[in-house]
């Protein structure tokens, strides 16, 4: 093996690890996709927790294969989002071959590619970014991956098939309805709920930053099983936030569900105007519930 192809495989071992996830399927995407062809020329700025960003040494794309957030826009706290986290909540998704995976939130489009090895040539992947620029660059990454589509525009308008695979990568307030409609029986949304403060200098966590992270976002898996829809809280969360899908009723009830604590214990979502009883919700507005 190439040396480049021994590092990559420590890395895809290492990210899964520390994601606490086993899944071969995975494990073989994160050592096949070269995370350095969708991160332009280095040096690259890598986030340095307590340091900001800093210049990786030289170009060699050895310094990518860590478990590191890497900047795309340090200036605007853009980052190729944390490995290991990516590899928890793909995970969760559970994408399969055969299978239509939707990213909605990009990026470069590493993350998409990811998504493509894990459903394979007889599967596709619909990749949807809003900034033209990222979408650009996202364009030109994937074009080797012939089952990928890149959409520029914004995830919470723009149609797509049906899928079994929704991987949103930005926090929203709200389960966008396009979204739920579009997701096959037996489908799974990968769902970041944020706060106004779900997105602060790049999901730094100090005291000064205000409230802990897990009390400014939360990521929940919906699973949907004919009109019942599954959900299943994953992780904390401090994303980028997503540009069509913010609304303020909703997210000052998801605040108040944050400040209460209890995200674990639910178990479905539910929406329409027939909810169950307020006491029975972690999470309800007019028009949808956690439970």
């Amino acid at each position: 093996m190439a040396e480049i192809d021994i590092v990559r495989r420590a890395y895809a071992k290492q990210v899964l690890a520390a994601a606490d996830t086993r899944n071969h399927a995975l494990e073989d995407a994160f050592a096949t996709v070269a995370r350095e062809a969708f991160l332009g020329p280095g040096p690259w700025s890598i986030l340095r927790w307590g340091k900001g960003y800093v210049l990786s040494p030289n170009d060699d794309p050895v310094y990518l294969y860590s478990n590191d957030l890497v900047g795309i826009d340090p200036l605007r706290n853009l980052n190729n989002g944390q490995p290991s986290l990516h590899a928890l909540l793909i995970n969760k998704a559970g994408p399969q071959r055969g299978e239509h995976a939707v990213h909605i939130g990009a990026g470069v489009g590493y993350y998409s590619a990811i998504l493509a090895e894990t459903v394979g040539l007889t599967g596709k992947v619909t990749a949807i970014e809003f900034d033209p620029q990222l979408a650009a660059r996202a364009r030109e990454n994937l074009h080797a991956f012939e089952q990928v589509t890149l959409l520029q525009g914004d995830g919470a308008e723009i149609d797509f098939e049906p899928a079994d695979v929704i991987y949103v990568n930005a926090g929203v307030t709200h389960p966008v309805p396009r979204w739920i409609d579009r997701l096959r029986d037996g489908g799974r949304i990968i769902l970041p709920l944020t706060t106004r403060q779900g997105f602060l200098g790049g999901g730094v966590t100090k005291p000064e930053d205000g409230k802990p992270i897990e009390r400014r976002g939360a990521v929940f898996r919906l699973r949907r099983s004919g009109d019942d829809f599954q959900a299943r809280w994953i992780s904390p969360v401090a994303i980028f936030p997503c540009e069509g899908g913010r609304d303020e009723a909703a997210e000052v009830a998801l605040a108040a569900a944050l400040d209460r604590g209890g995200w674990e214990k639910v178990t479905r979502f539910y929406r329409g105007t027939d909810l169950p009883d307020e006491s029975a919700c972690w999470l309800r507005t007019k028009d949808w519930c956690l439970c």
